[in-house]
């Protein structure tokens, strides 16, 4: 560093723009149903513009975390707030699902660019005995832009339009960009002379392979996508691409883009295994919560955002007080103790969820999974980052903050695929049944309608029945349409408890994988140097 920096007026520069990473990733989720409606397209679309975002966002920052060593943090970070604001706008602007995907891309290289500095600037700021106050006040921003994600992007979607959720980004991103160039110390490791352009385009290719077939394997019945290729050999393909990587990484003598070495310590190898479990159930867990409660509850995107409100508050209030707690004693039951919470909560809103459910009964439950995620946060990256060699740093952000981004690209590919399956199967179930009471010869045109809607979920509403013939007696159409919503509603009720258990599996995984971690020990007092035969102290000195 050039010049004495304050750290602690560093890091609240450097958590604007977490802050906004974060709050777009939250912000988006309520937005679903209304970007489904104002765009005109399906429900696969849309968990695209999710997806995309933490795709780049995963299979970049592995890269980003080097171009820190090289060029220095502060000038990366910079860069990934200057893209990551202008993508914000190109998302407003954008007029169709194609547009908007191409533009969340964008965004991803931005969060890409800026994330591992973060973290890369807390273990160069903060001596280890003291970094877990710093991880606190990281961990409450996380917990803060999660609360207010939901919250405010529910009220700019019901007063001004979801493109205002991207709009809203512009002037925090103007305020961080300033605050980074006046706080944030100018750093340059300098460390690194080469990229590992291999590691780079392997890594790249196997994770969009693998992220593409799974999201797009309903959408294509787990058939051909062309003539050529089929969804598994999609699959098969990013697979076998990921063990090239990994070998290419064990075997490169010049500079990794992964330094295996690093996953000899094993607490930043469970921690990067945690990571990806809590990247997976936290985004797997809200959008079918979010379906649930505006499609099938009948709230409004303000009203969806104040339920879950109370839970980020929560877990943002706790967050840094875990952190400091994560200083003084062995930091894995605290994680552990995350994980369980967060489950519990996630298994008591499955249970309690029913097509005539008051939205606030789950509160408390929601309340169960805030505390959960205010307990993992912070001392998770504390474990994880405070054992690695400084000269490791770097990497080891880049690492640990792409196991948690991966984790959220596959949690919203594989939720995405699983909500968009049990839609279609327990809809069709539904309208089976349902149909019975119709007069025999509405039957079949109204078990089709319905299944139709619900394989393409273009319509996610009361309306999804579709189908029903304009020249019907009008009795008759009252029935099929109340026949229609009881449907939907109980539709989608089953597919979100049932999307819930996957989460809940994962969270439960992620618990038992924290048991092998071990405490950090204490930082220990620098040394006197060994005395030599010419400078020991003689007899007398001694006494």
């Amino acid at each position: 560093m050039t010049k004495r920096a304050n750290p602690w007026a560093a890091l609240i520069a450097l958590c604007v723009g977490f802050f906004m990473i974060l709050l777009d990733t939250t912000i988006v989720t309520i937005a679903i149903p209304s970007m489904v409606r104002g765009l005109d397209t399906d429900l696969n679309s849309v968990v695209w513009v999710i997806s995309i975002y933490l795709l780049v966002y995963a299979v970049l920052m592995l890269f980003t975390s080097r171009l820190g060593d090289r060029f220095g943090p502060k000038r990366v970070y910079l860069a990934g707030m200057v893209v990551f604001t202008a993508a914000s706008l190109w998302c407003g602007l954008s007029g169709t699902a194609e547009t908007l995907i191409a533009a969340r891309g964008l965004q991803g290289l931005g969060a890409a660019l800026m994330t591992p500095q973060t973290l890369s600037f807390i273990t160069h700021l903060f001596p280890p005995a003291k970094r877990g106050p710093a991880m606190g006040m990281w961990g409450g921003i996380a917990g803060l832009a999660t609360i207010t994600g939901p919250l405010l992007g529910g009220v700019l979607v019901d007063s001004l339009g979801w493109e205002w959720i991207f709009f809203v980004n512009v002037p925090i991103g103007v305020v961080g960009i300033v605050l980074a160039v006046v706080l944030v110390p100018d750093w340059k490791p300098g460390r690194l002379r080469s990229f590992d352009v291999p590691g780079i385009l392997l890594s790249v290719a196997g994770l969009g392979l693998l992220v593409f077939g799974i999201q797009n394997g309903q959408h294509f019945d787990w058939g051909q996508v062309r003539d050529w290729i089929s969804i598994p050999e999609i699959i098969a393909a990013g697979v076998v691409l990921l063990i090239a990587f990994v070998f290419w990484q064990r075997y490169n003598r010049g500079e990794p883009l992964v330094p295996l070495r690093v996953f000899g310590n094993r607490n930043f190898s469970t921690g990067t295994a945690t990571a990806t479990a809590i990247g997976f159930a936290m985004t797997g867990m809200f959008v079918p919560l979010v379906l649930y409660t505006q499609s099938v509850l009948g709230l409004s995107p303000t009203k969806a955002g104040l339920l879950t409100a109370p839970m980020s508050l929560l877990s943002g209030m706790i967050a840094p007080f875990i952190g400091r707690l994560s200083d003084r004693g062995n930091a894995k039951y605290l994680v552990m103790t995350g994980f369980l919470a967060l489950a519990t909560g996630l298994g008591l809103v499955a249970l309690i969820s029913r097509p005539d459910t008051n939205p606030w009964t789950l509160v408390p439950a929601l309340l169960v999974a805030g505390v959960g995620t205010g307990f993992v946060f912070a001392p998770m990256s504390n474990i994880t980052m405070r054992s690695v060699e400084p000269a490791l740093a770097g990497t080891a952000s880049g690492i640990f903050n792409t196991s948690r981004q991966v984790g959220g690209v596959l949690g919203s590919a594989a939720i995405g695929v699983l909500l968009q399956a049990r839609i279609s199967a327990s809809m069709t179930d539904e309208a089976t049944e349902a149909a019975r009471s119709l007069p025999p010869e509405y039957r079949e045109t109204f078990v089709n309608g319905v299944s139709q809607a619900a394989s393409s979920a273009n319509e996610l509403g009361p309306a999804a029945g579709g189908g029903v013939p304009s020249n019907l007696p009008s009795e008759v159409a009252d029935q099929i349409q109340r026949l229609a919503t009881q449907v939907v509603h109980n539709g989608l009720t089953d597919a979100t408890r049932e999307s819930m258990i996957l989460p809940i599996a994962v969270l439960l995984i992620g618990a038992l994988t924290a048991t092998l971690m071990r405490r950090n020990p204490a930082p220990e007092p620098p040394r006197a140097p060994e005395p030599t035969p010419d400078t020991a102290p003689t007899e007398g000195e001694r006494v």
